[in-house]
C-alpha cells in the first residue's frame, strides 16, 4: 500500500521521482521522501512526515542533482509516522539506501543480531534491518547484486524492495518477495525505471515488466536483468501497457473520487466492449477459459474478496445462483484460510480485487490453488498478481482508479460478475435464448441509464446539504440490494467519518430499529422489483419511530413520497443489474457529505487503495 519508484538514466531523479510519487499518494502518505546519488558519490536524503507537499517543498528549499534515485510514500505499519521513520533508509555508514513496502516479520529477530554485532539502528521501522543487512555484505566485499540476494533470502513475509549503493552508482537492485504489492520495471530509451504501480511511470514508458514472487531486477541505464532470488537468469515477458496519463488527472473535477464516480458510465461501456455480443445476444468471455464440460463440473464457487469489493461478492452471488444455479459462498479474504474452508473438486474461486495486489486476497487464492480449486480473477490492474496467478479472469477494464474509496471499479466488477453469470447460465443450458437476449438488452441499456442517474447530481449535493452534520445513518436493502446498503454504508464511513451501518431491511425490528429516532437518517432501497411491499413496510416502521426516511426509488413510483421525508429516483432496470445503478447516488450523496463536512475525501485518514499487508 506504499508507493515506489527508481529511476536511473539522463534525466534528473529528483523530478522523475516526485513526479512519479504524485501519482502514488494513493498507496500512502503519512510520509514521503527521496534519496539521490549525487555527483560527489554521496547519498543524499529528503524525506518528511506527512502529505507530498511537504517533501516537494523540502526539496524547493534544498534541491538534490542526481541521475539516479528512489523515492517513496509511506502507510505506517512498523514506527508511528515521523521523520525518521520516513523512507529511504541509510545504512548506519550511508552507502546503501533502501525503500521498501511490506512487513519483515522476522525483523525483530534479525535487528537483535545486527545490534549484537555493533550496528545502531535510528527508526523503529523493520525496514532498517533490510539497509542495515545489505550494508554489512556490502562491506564484507560482495557486490551490490550479491549483497541483496543474501539479504532478500533472510527475510521472511511479503516485502517489496529497492535499493541502490554508493559503491556501483550505475544500477539499482529490486525484488518482490510474496504478495507485498508489485515492482513493475519500466524500459525507456537510455533511461530505466522502476515503480510499485504502473501510473507512476507512465507517462514516461509504456513497455514493462512485472516481477513475480522471488524474482530479483538489477537495472542500470541502459537495460536490465531478472533473475531468480536463487540466481537462475529469467526472461519475463515485457508489457506494453494502453492506458493514457491523462486518465489519472482530475482535470474538470475536484476529487479524484468525484471524477471516478462520473467516469462509470464509461467505465462500463469499457468493460462490456468485446464482451457483449449485443446483435446476436450472447456474451463472450475469452479470457476465462471456459469450456461446457468444466462449466457443468462445476459444484460450488467461492467468490473471495475485501472491503467493497466484497460488496461486489455478495451481489455476484444472487447473480450466479439466479443464472446458472451454481452455489455461491461469499468469503471475506482475510478471514478465507483461517476457518479451514471446504474445497471438493468441482469449486471454482472468483477473487475481485481491484489492484490485484491485495494480500489477504493473494494469500487466500493461493491457498484455493493448493487445495485444488480453480482460479478465476476479476481484476482492474492489467499484469497484476491476481491476473498473473488465475486460470482465467476478467479485466474490469475502469482505468485507473486513484481515489481510495472505490466507485468505478465497484461497478464495473458487478458488471462482470453478471456477464459471467450469464456465460456460466448459458454453458450449463439454465438459460433459454430469450433468456440470454433479455440479459444482454439489459446491458446495452446499463451506460445510459448509469448516466442518467448522475444527471442529478444536484440533487444529491441539496441532500448532502440538509444531512452533513448527522452523526449516524442506517441504510436499510433486501435481497440484491442489501449489499447496496453495505456499500452505501461504508463509503459514508470511508470519506465522511460518520457512524453507517448497512443492514438488511428484514433484521431491522431484530436490534437496529431500537437505534432510530428523529436524529436518525434512514436510508432505504425500494427500487421495484420483487421484495418492494416489503421494504415500503420498513420504510413506514422507520418513520414510525420518527426516523428521517431517504427512500432511493424507481422513478415514477409517486406512492413512496407520502411515505419518506426525502425520495432519490433512479431509471428501472433489470433487478439483477438493478445493484449498479442504485449504488450510485449513494456514492454521490457520501462524496457531498464528505466534502461539506471538510474531509479529505480521495486520501481518508487511516485508509490506503492498495492493502498489501495483512
Amino acid at each position: 500500500m506504499c508507493g515506489i519508484v527508481g529511476y536511473i538514466g539522463e534525466r534528473q531523479a529528483p523530478a522523475v521521482i516526485l513526479n512519479g510519487l504524485k501519482r502514488l499518494e494513493y498507496r500512502g502518505y503519512d510520509s514521503a521522501g527521496l534519496a539521490v546519488l549525487q555527483k560527489n558519490g554521496d547519498i543524499a536524503i529528503r524525506r518528511d512526515r506527512g502529505k507530498l507537499i511537504n517533501l516537494e517543498e523540502m526539496v524547493r528549499e534544498s534541491p538534490l542533482r542526481g541521475n539516479v534515485g528512489i523515492g517513496h510514500t509511506r502507510w505506517a505499519t512498523h514506527g508511528k509516522p515521523s521523520q525518521r521513520n520516513a523512507h529511504p533508509h541509510l545504512g548506519m555508514d550511508e552507502r546503501v539506501a533502501v525503500v521498501h513496502n511490506g512487513i519483515v516479520e522476522n525483523y525483530m529477530a534479525l535487528r537483535d543480531e545486527l545490534e549484537a554485532e555493533g550496528v545502531r539502528f535510528s527508526s523503529e521501522t523493520d525496514t532498517e534491518v533490510i539497509v542495515q543487512l545489505l550494508e554489512r555484505f556490502v562491506e564484507s566485499g560482495c557486490s551490490l547484486e550479491k549483497a541483496a540476494r543474501q539479504t532478500f533470502s533472510l527475510l521472511e513475509g511479503s516485502n517489496a524492495v529497492v535499493a541502490m549503493s554508493v559503491d556501483e552508482p550505475d544500477r539499482l537492485v529490486c525484488t518482490r518477495l510474496g504478495n507485498a504489492g508489485g515492482i513493475t520495471l519500466g524500459i525507456g530509451d537510455g533511461e530505466m525505471f522502476i515503480a510499485s504501480d504502473i501510473p507512476a511511470i507512465l507517462e514516461y514508458t509504456r513497455d514493462m515488466v512485472f516481477l513475480e514472487n522471488r524474482q530479483m531486477g538489477v537495472v542500470s541505464q541502459y537495460g536490465y536483468e531478472v533473475s531468480s532470488l536463487e540466481g537462475e537468469t529469467l526472461n519475463p515477458e515485457v508489457h506494453n501497457i494502453s492506458w493514457d496519463p491523462v486518465s489519472a488527472v482530475k482535470g474538470e473535477y475536484k476529487h479524484f473520487m468525484q471524477k471516478e464516480i462520473f467516469e462509470q458510465p464509461r467505465a462500463l461501456i469499457d468493460t462490456l466492449s468485446g464482451r457483449v455480443n449485443f446483435e446476436a445476444g450472447r456474451v463472450e468471455l475469452a479470457e476465462m477459459n471456459l469450456t461446457p464440460e468444466l462449466v457443468k463440473n462445476l459444484r460450488k464457487i467461492f467468490i473471495l474478496a475485501c472491503g467493497t469489493s466484497y460488496y461486489s461478492g455478495l451481489v455476484g452471488k444472487y447473480m450466479i445462483e439466479s443464472l446458472a444455479r451454481i452455489p455461491v459462498e461469499v468469503e471475506y479474504a482475510s478471514e478465507f484460510r483461517y476457518y479451514l474452508p471446504i474445497v471438493e473438486p468441482g469449486t471454482a474461486v472468483i477473487a475481485i480485487t481491484q489492484s490485484g495486489e491485495t494480500a489477504d486476497t493473494l494469500a487466500a487464492c493461493q491457498l484455493a490453488q493448493e487445495q485444488g480449486a480453480l482460479l478465476w480473477s476479476i481484476v482492474n490492474v492489467i499484469g497484476s498478481q491476481a491476473m498473473r496467478m488465475s486460470d482465467g479472469y476478467i479485466a474490469m477494464n475502469a482505468g485507473p482508479e486513484i481515489g481510495v474509496a472505490s466507485t468505478k471499479a465497484f461497478v464495473a466488477s458487478m458488471a462482470d460478475l453478471f456477464m459471467l453469470a450469464c456465460v456460466l447460465g448459458d454453458m450449463r443450458g439454465m438459460l433459454s435464448a430469450q433468456q440470454l437476449r433479455q440479459c444482454v438488452d439489459g446491458l446495452a441499456h446499463l451506460p445510459n441509464l448509469a448516466g442518467r442517474v448522475l444527471d442529478h447530481d444536484e440533487e444529491y449535493q441539496a441532500l448532502a446539504n440538509q444531512y452533513y452534520r448527522a452523526e449516524n445513518f442506517l441504510y436499510l436493502g433486501r435481497g440484491i440490494n442489501y449489499p447496496i446498503a453495505l456499500e452505501g454504508a461504508l463509503k459514508l464511513k470511508e470519506i465522511s467519518y460518520i457512524h453507517a451501518e448497512g443492514y438488511p431491511a428484514g433484521e431491522m425490528k431484530h436490534g437496529p430499529i431500537a437505534l432510530i429516532d428523529e436524529t436518525m437518517p434512514v436510508v432505504a432501497i425500494v427500487t421495484k422489483d420483487h421484495v418492494y411491499e416489503k421494504m415500503v413496510s420498513q420504510v413506514e416502521q422507520a418513520r414510525a419511530r420518527g426516523g428521517l426516511v431517504i427512500a432511493l426509488a424507481s422513478e415514477g413510483d409517486e406512492s413512496i413520497r407520502g411515505k419518506a421525508h426525502h425520495v432519490i429516483s433512479v431509471p428501472l432496470a433489470p433487478p439483477l443489474l438493478a445493484p449498479i445503478i442504485n449504488v450510485m447516488p449513494l456514492q454521490l450523496l457520501s462524496y457531498h457529505i464528505a466534502v461539506r463536512r471538510g474531509c479529505d475525501v480521495d486520501q481518508p485518514r487511516n485508509l490506503a487503495k492498495s492493502v498489501t499487508v495483512e
